[in-house]
């Protein structure tokens, strides 16, 4: 099945729009300031959808619909955490960060840790947050990707699916900033609402026969919302509520906020459409997939119950398949937009953090003259961007790179950041050897899993122990180092 003319023409328009935006905001980009948190003058409004719209993204919008069809209504727990995380950060974080940011004109994250802690310190978060980034951007590159290729085997691969959803997404980050990526994504989020709430889930409910049909091809415990083992909800728990205090593109948000309440009212709207809005939205599609499979929809495109042994169907493949097989001409276009809306609305924030992690916190601790240098962090953002295109096309499963991305930055960086807001006069020495031992010790158990195929304990996630190790370490040198020699 080809791209009929008329959604081509729908999708070169909302690719030609996200462009316009970034060229419209190139223009009012003056500084680092602009660039990177917009002035500090944004609404609620906006920034609420473009941190929903981040976080849940196009990795979580597979994904989910990945889980949907693995494990039925129960994957929408995931989301679940985004909601008591948002909660969580608008309660106890917000409060503790946003004055000191507006005060001293922060612009990343790490520069908040450097408050509580000193310059080295920094320099580590800034780098662990540089290459959880990168990672996670090209887990979102790689989510348009499959949904693309999976939707147009014969007009599209893989690989060059990468390359277009690369190109474009670099492209208008690079030239609009932070201000480019907010104003998308806004729009970005009501397209994706729009397409699930208008177009996917009703055709995607009579085109399987509604409650009969899912009855009849589903087993009943994938209806039950108790479907799941507790350790991945621990695991869930433990990668993605941590994530709302150490996550780059968040901080960039709350510095963007033109005051502190806006900031706390942005976070509560986002967790509200993170769960349950999206949560349920993206594992039900999930579900009308796996019962299109199982009533032969797929066959034509080689899946189908009898072959399932020797040509099984990827569980994140399932929902692309099913928006190739139901959707007529025009909403096929439409349905595209609004996942590719989704996508391109967390890889551009992410490419947006990485760059500013590696211009304000990396390049600008040895290079204060040129860390406000505007053209200097567009060129980054670009190069940045290429190597993700790059990670992008080694990689299969998306939302498998997006929670490795998420561990290593939580499990490096969790724990110094709990201790900023609640211990005082906290060590350096042991934020810094926290990072370094949790964020390892996450890294050498994931390498071990994939190369060794290490079980771990009870099914547990490698962050769950990088994490344990980070805590440990952080409070036995804590403790060690006498309050006197703890000074910044």
């Amino acid at each position: 099945m080809d791209l009929h003319w008329i959604d081509t023409t729908i999708f070169i328009i909302y690719f030609i729009a996200l462009l316009a935006i970034g060229f419209y905001f190139y223009r009012s980009n003056k500084s680092d300031e602009d660039y990177y948190v917009g002035g500090r003058g944004l609404s609620a409004g906006h920034i609420g959808l473009s941190v929903v719209a981040t976080d849940v993204g196009g990795g979580f919008s597979i994904g989910l619909g990945g889980l949907g069809f693995s494990i039925g209504i129960a994957g929408s727990w995931m989301l679940f955490t985004g909601l008591l995380g948002a909660w969580l950060s608008a309660v106890y974080l917000i409060p503790k960060v946003y004055p000191i940011a507006r005060k001293k004109k922060l612009l990343s994250f790490p520069q908040a840790v450097e408050h509580y802690y000193t310059k080295d310190v920094a320099l580590a978060a800034g780098i662990i947050s540089l290459i959880g980034y990168v990672g996670f951007s090209s887990s979102q590159i790689l989510a348009g990707a499959k949904l693309a290729s999976a939707t147009f085997p014969t007009a599209i691969t893989l690989e060059q699916a990468v390359w277009a959803m690369g190109v474009v997404a670099v492209l208008y980050t690079v030239f609009g900033g932070i201000k480019a990526v907010i104003y998308t994504d806004t729009v970005q989020w009501i397209i994706l609402l729009t397409g699930l709430v208008g177009i996917g889930l009703p055709m995607g409910y009579f085109f399987i026969g509604g409650i009969e049909g899912i009855q009849a091809a589903l087993p009943s415990e994938m209806l039950s919302l108790g479907n799941i083992t507790v350790s991945q909800i621990i695991n869930w728990f433990i990668t993605i509520v941590p994530i709302w205090f150490v996550g780059m593109t968040l901080y960039q948000r709350i510095y963007s906020a033109k005051d502190e309440k806006t900031a706390i009212r942005a976070w509560r709207i986002a967790g509200v459409f993170e769960y349950p809005f999206m949560a349920f939205m993206g594992v039900l599609l999930g579900m009308f997939a796996k019962v299109a499979y199982f009533q032969g929809a797929f066959a034509e495109a080689g899946f189908s119950v009898a072959t399932m042994d020797t040509n099984p169907l990827d569980n994140e493949m399932g929902l692309p398949l099913l928006l190739r097989t139901m959707l007529p001409v025009g909403l096929m276009g439409l349905m595209l937009s609004a996942y590719f809306s989704a996508i391109m609305s967390t890889a551009d924030s992410c490419l947006m953090a990485a760059s500013g992690n590696l211009m304000t916190d990396v390049i600008g601790r040895f290079k204060k003259k040129i860390a406000s240098n505007l053209v200097l962090s567009q060129v980054l953002t670009f190069v940045i961007g290429a190597f993700a295109i790059l990670l992008a096309l080694k990689m299969q499963n998306v939302l498998e790179l997006m929670l490795y991305s998420y561990a290593f930055m939580v499990s490096g960086l969790f724990v110094p950041v709990v201790a900023m807001l609640i211990v005082k006069n906290p060590s350096p020495l042991a934020a810094l050897t926290a990072m370094i031992g949790g964020g390892t010790t996450t890294l050498v158990l994931i390498l071990l899993q994939k190369m060794d195929n290490l079980k771990l304990p009870f099914g547990l996630d490698a962050n769950l122990f990088g994490i344990s190790v980070s805590i440990l370490l952080f409070f036995i040198i804590h403790f060690a180092v006498p309050k006197g020699e703890r000074a910044k």
